[in-house]
Parts: structure tokens; sequence; C-alpha cells
């Protein structure tokens, strides 16, 4: 089956939230220690993190989750253009050559640009008008990322040509459902792959910074918290912690030296004045998710211990309503995690957002929809 051309997947001009994978040619290895040759590649790694983190302080496209693997990575992608549409034309231009630079220092960085080089890119309308598109792309973005990577790794390998296997793949997320899924699936994917055995001992995903603030916050607010359970913000003596106190321990959960970089699990957190700090790591401080970094932290434990035993289990009784709140079959969900890859190509949703997608661009989607309506299905 061909593969589907990309201006069709993704779009210019839309809010889209994005599932974006790597991976390496041949046996060429991205992370670790290679078995062939011996030769260490691991601090590979916090390159890839801190580039992405670089271009999530830059561009206007937000980073919900990532794992980092031994031959490839995983991203999940949200692309905002309203965002960039309030950048003024300096900012447009200041943010381009910090990507694009026309002069670097000594040691590769941008180097700090005149002012007629600034108005050399302000002053094109016609280009800062693409340039803005480009800033919230995720095409772009992982242009950006994945050049950085493939020049870095070929100079240490002391070789040239191709890195990557090909252009990145994608998959689209429309909706919640999908969203949810996708998180669990990038933040598992160490777990499944038998290179750690908890989410906080998951080297380099997004779940791992999200808690080693959630632990920061947690010391210097004095709240009790269990590791990896996330019941620090819902405990029952958190609402008695003095308001100042709770507010330092939302702001360090959600702007933390870590993960602050990352978009906020919460879509409505408790606290709304946390969501106003503004903040130069991340477009904004827009959320993800209809539950909070707790809630999403023990479904994540407990659908981890499903798949590494093999066992359904019984579902804790908590949970029960975060799948009917979400219309999510329990008995699915772990099939739908594990098999997150195989069940879906280009987009992912529930059978109605997939039938929408599909009518909107004018595509035959059966084969998604019919496994949207496995994965998905509520009977």
């Amino acid at each position: 089956m061909a593969r589907m051309n990309r201006r069709d997947v993704l779009a210019d001009g839309e809010i889209q939230v994005v599932h974006c994978i790597n991976r390496c040619v041949r046996r060429a290895y991205l992370c670790g220690q290679d078995p062939l040759t011996g030769t260490d590649y691991e601090h590979r790694r916090e390159l890839i993190r801190l580039r992405m983190e670089f271009l999530a302080g830059i561009m206007g496209v937000e980073v919900l989750g990532y794992a980092v693997m031994s031959n490839h990575f995983h991203c999940i992608l949200r692309s905002r253009h309203d965002v960039v549409a309030t950048w003024s034309d300096v900012e447009v231009a200041l943010k381009w050559w910090m990507l694009c630079p026309a002069r670097k220092n000594k040691d590769g960085s941008p180097a700090e640009p005149t002012e007629f080089e600034l108005n050399s890119i302000r002053n094109d309308k016609k280009g800062l008008n693409e340039k803005r598109v480009r800033l919230s792309s995720i095409s772009w973005f992982m242009r950006f990322l994945s050049e950085r990577i493939a020049k870095a790794a070929n100079k240490q390998d002391q070789c040239s040509g191709r890195f990557w296997e090909g252009r990145f793949k994608s998959q689209v997320l429309l909706d919640d459902a999908a969203i949810l899924t996708c998180l669990q699936y990038v933040d598992l994917n160490p777990i499944r792959a038998l290179v750690a055995t908890t989410p906080e001992a998951s080297n380099f995903t997004s779940v791992q910074d999200r808690i080693v603030d959630l632990k920061a916050a947690a010391e210097e607010c004095s709240v009790d918290s269990i590791p990896c359970s996330g019941k620090a913000a819902s405990s029952p003596n958190f609402e008695e912690v003095p308001a100042p106190e709770r507010r330092h321990f939302d702001a360090t959960v959600e702007h933390g030296s870590r993960a602050g970089w990352l978009a906020p699990i919460p879509l409505e957190p408790k606290r709304q004045a946390v969501r106003t700090k503004k903040t130069v790591r991340r477009a904004s401080n827009k959320g993800v998710l209809l539950m909070g970094l707790g809630d999403y932290l023990q479904l994540l434990d407990w659908t981890g211990r499903q798949i590494r035993t093999g066992k359904r289990g019984a579902m804790p009784e908590n949970l029960q309503p975060m799948f009917e709140r979400l219309g999510i079959s329990s008995e699915m969900w772990v099939d739908c995690v594990v098999n997150f890859r195989k069940w879906f190509r280009s987009s992912v949703g529930r059978p109605k957002s997939m039938e929408a997608s599909a009518e909107a661009r004018g595509h035959n989607r059966a084969i998604s929809i019919t496994s949207a309506r496995r994965a998905f299905s509520t009977t």
C-alpha cells in the first residue's frame, strides 16, 4: 500500500497533535552501546533531548511526550499556528535567526544578530510569512531535529551519507482518547523493550522528566508522595497545606527544571494562576488531557504492569470512572496500547473522529476506522 502524501496528513494552519517516529538506517545505532562494534553512543540521548527542548522554546510546536530508544525516537508534537500568529515581526525574525543563523560562534551556536541582519529577514514580507508557517510546522520541527542529530552522528562516525532510514513516520491524533493512548504507548516504550522496569527508571522519556519534577515539588513543599504514583497532588492532606505552598507545588510540577519545556498534562489545573506564568521554554502553557498528572501516572503504572505480566488483572476501582468518561473499553485498553503502531497508520482516534477526518480530507480510511472501532469500543 502506497504511503500517503505528507501534505495530506500534516496541514499548515491547523492545530494538530502528531505522533512522530524516526529510525536509523540499517544497523546504525542512535543511542546506547552498539553490540556489533562496541562503540558507546549513550551521550546522544541527552543531545536529542536538549535539541527538542531548544526547538520547543523557539518554535510554535509543543512537545507533549517523547522517548529516546537505541535505534529510534518517538515524540508527540502539537502545532500552534495560533500562537505564532501573535508574535511580532521582530520576534519571528529573531526566532528564525536562532534556527538558521547566517553567522555562528566558534562553538556552533548562533551569533548575536545585528539590526541590519534582522531587518533583512523582517522586511521581506513574503519570506517572513513563509517563515511564520514554518515556525509552527511539525515537518520543519522534525527537520531541524533530525538534521542536527544526523550531522553530529556522521561526524562522530567519520562517515557521510544517510543516517535515518527515510522521512519520519507520522500519525495524527484526532481526539483525547488517541492522545492518551499514544502518550502511554510512548512512555512505556522502554519497559516494553526490556530496558527499564518502571516509568521512573525509563531514562530519557517524558514521564521520567515529569516524575523528577513531581518528586522535587513534594520534597520542597513537604508533601507526602509515593514514587511513580502521583498521589501527592490528590493526597487528602494536600488541601491542608498553606495556599502559597500549594501554588509553589503546582508551579514546580508544571514549570519544573526537568519537564518545564513539555506541555502540562492537565488541561484545567486546580490553580489557574500557575498557567498564567510566562515561560520561554515552550510555546504556551496549554495542557494535554482531561485528567491530572496523578491520574495519568496511576493509569500508566497499571497499564505497564499488565503489559509486563501478560495478564489483564482487576482494574483499580478509582480508574473505572476515568475510562467511562473517555468512552474507552477497559478490556481493550492494554491491547490498544501494545498494538498502537500495528492497528493505526496515518491517523488515530475514535470512529467518529476518524470518519470526520476522512470525509474532510476525502480519504478512504476504512482500515483505520475498523481499528478505531476495535480499540475504542465501549461495548
